[in-house]
């Protein structure tokens, strides 16, 4: 269960395959590690999430800069929940471009409002 502790970190390639996934990440999506690593990290993305969302994501990490905002994601028994995310381009410790993302929970008026915005963006 996603709590007030709970701080979700994967990092990814440049393409968005999982190279690392923390405990709280595998728990709250329901994976073992060795489920995600080597998949995209769009396997935990929810279909009620519009794709402009992230296609500003990309847009401001190909610009180099750092994105946050709220996003709905799948566990792998289909339930679903929301995080206040951070996304960071880096480069990793093998030297190739890649990026991180760090995440917590996100509150119910936060929720309430993203819901409502997504909904114009469809």
């Amino acid at each position: 269960m996603l709590d007030e502790n709970s701080f979700l970190i994967s990092e990814t390639d440049e393409k968005g395959i999982i190279t690392f996934a923390n405990d709280d990440f595998c728990n709250i999506a329901g994976y073992t590690v060795d489920e995600l690593i080597g998949k995209n990290h769009n396997i935990v993305r929810h279909p009620d999430m519009p794709k402009v969302a992230f296609k500003g994501l990309w847009s401001t990490l190909h610009k180099g800069e750092i994105w946050s905002g709220f996003v709905k994601n799948r566990c792998k028994n289909g339930d679903s929940y929301w995080v206040y995310a951070t996304v960071y381009p880096a480069i990793t410790c093998n030297g190739k471009k890649g990026y991180i993302s760090c995440r917590k929970i996100a509150h119910k008026a936060e929720i309430d409002n993203a819901e409502a915005l997504y909904k114009t963006l469809r």
